[in-house]
């Protein structure tokens, strides 16, 4: 078992050590994006006035349970043990909790999908209607969603480095990172309806890997942002042509 305790700084002398904290901080980022998006939506159907404190509020707790969950990381790296075989496949903790969290984010997507194409439909979606949802209930559905990312990025980070000390700091940066990014990204979002189709597109997508991922068919992070940037640099495209349009709509009625 690997040996997690108190965080010493014997690390800051070795300069592999500093790689694998900037690999670490770029990774924890990237996986940070996933999240992001899914509470930008999320806090985008709240009353304006809540909108602010409740992306604040949740990504703060969101780092609080993160460093509780690097404290218990010795038992954390467990997660990886199998409890039990099915279809070829040992099944362990971190393999329940990333289908689980796999199921709700399609579960969350699709329905919000379902809501942005029948805009009649009555029921209550994620993004639907905004004064049934609290605060606490955004928040407590961005750590569940914030837990299953957060079991496994650690993991991924025990196969990086051993120092608990790096990965307190990379998890701190990403938060940071996170919590800076919130505000811009929101509004960008509620400026820009369509984007909101693509980023439900993610959250889809990102669900329906947690999900092979938790059946052991791993695909490779790579693919997935790949698509993402191919995806959004098409709608960028998209957007600046639609305002090339209007730009030229408004100079022919003058």
């Amino acid at each position: 078992m690997i040996e997690f305790l108190v965080p010493h700084f014997v690390w800051l002398n070795d300069p592999t050590a500093w790689v694998a904290l900037l690999t670490l901080v770029v990774l924890e980022v990237v996986l940070g994006i996933d999240n992001l998006i899914f509470i930008s939506i999320l806090t985008n159907k709240l009353p304006v006035e809540h909108q602010a404190r409740a992306r604040r509020l949740g990504i703060g707790a969101a780092l609080i349970m993160r460093l509780v969950l690097l404290a218990t990381i010795s038992f954390i790296v467990q997660l990886t043990d199998p409890l039990f075989e099915l279809f070829d496949h040992g099944f362990s903790w971190r393999d329940i909790i990333l289908i689980a969290g796999g199921l709700f984010l399609v579960w969350k997507a699709t329905k919000e999908i379902h809501h942005t194409v029948d805009p009649e439909d009555d029921k209550d979606t994620m993004v639907g209607k905004a004064v049934q949802m609290t605060v606490g209930a955004a928040i407590f559905q961005i750590l569940l969603l914030d837990l299953v990312f957060s079991i496994d990025s650690i993991i991924t980070a025990v196969g990086m480095t051993d120092e608990i000390a790096i990965m307190y700091i990379a998890v701190i940066c990403a938060v940071t990172v996170m919590l800076l990014a919130a505000e811009p990204l929101s509004k960008f979002i509620a400026k820009n309806p369509t984007v909101v189709m693509l980023a439900l597109g993610f959250l889809l997508m990102i669900g329906m890997t947690l999900i092979a991922d938790g059946f052991g068919f791993h695909v490779p992070k790579g693919y997935i942002y790949a698509a993402m940037g191919f995806s959004a640099l098409v709608e960028g495209l998209n957007m600046l042509a639609r305002r090339a349009r209007k730009r030229a709509k408004e100079g022919a009625g003058h």
